[in-house]
């Protein structure tokens, strides 16, 4: 059911120094970004073999109202099957529905209220193609 973890998903105060960090210090590559009004508000590393992580600006990491981990995402490989998986367990799953990246996602979250993203990927997928995505939220 699970083949892998899709990505992990950061907050940053500073967009351009994690850039910097993870792309500069840890010898990542940038895959593609997300804008918002043309504006840059976040992007996804290639960390290698299909692995990512996604960074979005959190400017109110500081204060301590938003956690640095903003949630988790695994890959899956047949998303209806894997929500009437969980939903026959009990435990509550939304709906299936297409994200910005042309990836299809769903959310789930684990009892202590990690936030789960389930994604299947399509080949118009960022992740795959690398095109930037437009965000709507």
């Amino acid at each position: 059911m699970i083949t892998r973890i899709a990505h992990v998903c950061i907050g940053a105060s500073d967009l351009a120094a994690t850039e910097k960090f993870y792309c500069t210090a840890l010898g990542l590559k940038k895959k593609f970004e997300f804008k918002k009004l043309d504006k840059t508000i976040g992007f996804y590393l290639d960390a290698g073999n299909g692995n990512f992580i996604e960074v979005f600006e959190a400017k109110d990491l500081e204060s301590g109202r938003r956690p640095a981990l903003m949630h988790l995402c695994l890959e899956v490989d047949d998303l209806h099957a894997t929500i009437d998986k969980i939903k026959q367990a009990g435990v509550e799953v939304t709906d299936r529905k297409m994200g910005c990246d042309n990836s299809w996602q769903a959310w789930v979250s684990d009892p202590s209220g990690v936030n789960i993203e389930l994604h299947e990927y399509t080949p118009q997928s960022s992740q795959v193609t690398g095109k930037d995505c437009a965000v709507d939220w």
